[in-house]
């Protein structure tokens, strides 16, 4: 094997620059683009300093937010069994839902991320993302969880998404801790159907409604106005039962002052 003749991508760029080879990167901007249908990544050359703000002629999914339309959208999202099936009605494949998302994500400079990241081989580094439909149907995908998810059953979930995203951020997708995580979560999101709508306004976006017909919100239960299942005289044993723990410090925490 021929040894690796480049120190960086200065060297890189001068080798194509000689040979007459087409690359997107200049000695000014040399900073790497990975693009796939979800998301596209930036490193390298002025964004290796933390401080840097990124080119804004960098970006190719986005709009800035500052150019983005001064008129708020709002967008559907339907989902069944937690996976998005719809947008605004139309049912799509997951490629092209997800191409959709981008599209109206984008235009509202919806899904930039910068963050410095704690690679796998243990070095911290920076990296700037697009990701505009993702972020979309993440928002969406918690608006019908809130109401279709067990509230123990989201703990659960919660607590283990951050190892969820370390194996797949480390390439740990084809291996059996991966399948088995998969499998709780799949079951997990058997009830989470039902529609999101969010407003987009200039790199935002908030729920602006959710509905579903597994939903676990009772309004008769939870209003303010109403008189429903919820009995406010339960809660003086529960409040009696939490708080012993807490007397009993108390009582400790007393006699040390006194003995002081």
């Amino acid at each position: 094997m021929a040894d690796w003749p480049f120190n960086g991508r200065a060297d890189m760029i001068a080798y194509a620059s000689e040979k007459k080879i087409p690359v997107p990167v200049t000695a000014e901007k040399p900073y790497s683009m990975d693009r796939n249908l979800v998301h596209v990544s930036y490193e390298g050359g002025v964004l290796e300093d933390p401080w840097r703000e990124p080119y804004e002629d960098m970006f190719r999914l986005t709009v800035s937010p500052e150019k983005a339309p001064a008129q708020a959208e709002y967008v559907e999202v339907e989902y069944e069994d937690g996976n998005p099936v719809a947008i605004n009605g139309e049912r799509l494949s997951p490629a092209r839902l997800i191409e959709r998302a981008n599209a109206i994500g984008g235009r509202h400079g919806i899904g930039r991320v910068d963050l410095v990241e704690n690679r796998y081989v243990g070095i911290k580094s920076r990296g700037v993302y697009e990701t505009p439909g993702v972020t979309l149907l993440m928002h969406a995908h918690r608006a019908v969880e809130q109401l279709t998810l067990d509230r123990e059953v989201m703990h659960l979930r919660d607590g283990l998404i951050p190892r969820y995203a370390e194996f797949v951020y480390n390439g740990h997708w084809f291996t059996p801790e991966r399948e088995a995580l998969q499998a709780l979560i799949d079951d997990a999101q058997k009830n989470v159907t039902g529609t999101a709508r969010l407003k987009l306004y200039k790199g935002n976006a908030w729920i602006a409604g959710r509905r579903s017909d597994n939903s676990l919100y009772d309004p008769t239960i939870a209003s303010f106005e109403e008189a429903g299942g919820y009995q406010q005289a339960d809660a003086e044993g529960f409040i009696r039962l939490g708080g012993l723990r807490l007397r009993a410090l108390a009582r400790i925490d007393q006699r040390q002052r006194r003995q002081s």
